[in-house]
């Protein structure tokens, strides 16, 4: 039992709480660079791992994508994937996003995790460096579908779409 001070900016309280009730998932990884750390949180509790660039890259202002990989490769157990989305601070602060948000990682891919990069910046360049951050990787639980086809869907439709409800 928890004896210190429950006190909302006390470290350990936060993590003996996070630690206790946050779920856990082993994933076995292959660093395929020796010299980049693998995958962290920020944060205790945060939901995404930053991604770390494995080389330099240049992407281009007014649309420009490169394909920067991370330097590790993942056996995602199966009834998870593995989805890379942005980081807000890039996409604020230099227009850097990524292409295919969320990239989708799926459990039985075993080849280096690569992340689109597109330059959403009318005039500025962004140069990526080996070593930043530059996305990151959010592993969920998923659910194998088994379709039952039916004549007719149950409960109300609620009509529309793409903007039907309003602003």
């Amino acid at each position: 039992m928890w004896r210190g001070s429950k006190a909302a900016g006390d470290t350990a309280y936060r993590r003996s709480v996070s630690e206790a009730s946050w779920p856990r998932v082993s994933v076995p990884v292959v660093r395929l660079d020796a010299d980049l750390p693998l995958p962290a949180y920020a944060h205790a509790g945060d939901a995404g791992l930053d991604l770390l660039a494995r080389e330099d890259a240049l992407v281009s202002a007014g649309g420009g994508r490169v394909l920067v990989p991370t330097g590790i490769a993942l056996a995602l157990p199966r009834g998870t994937a593995a989805f890379v989305l942005p980081r807000s601070g890039l996409a604020l602060k230099h227009g850097v996003t990524v292409v295919n948000s969320p990239g989708l990682v799926d459990c039985a891919y075993r080849g280096e995790i690569k992340v689109v990069l597109l330059n959403t910046d009318p005039t500025a360049d962004y140069q990526v460096r080996r070593g930043d951050r530059i996305a990151q990787l959010v592993v969920q639980s998923v659910l194998e579908v088994q379709w039952n086809e039916v004549e007719s869907l149950d409960g109300d439709d609620r009509g529309g779409g793409f903007g039907h409800s309003g602003r």
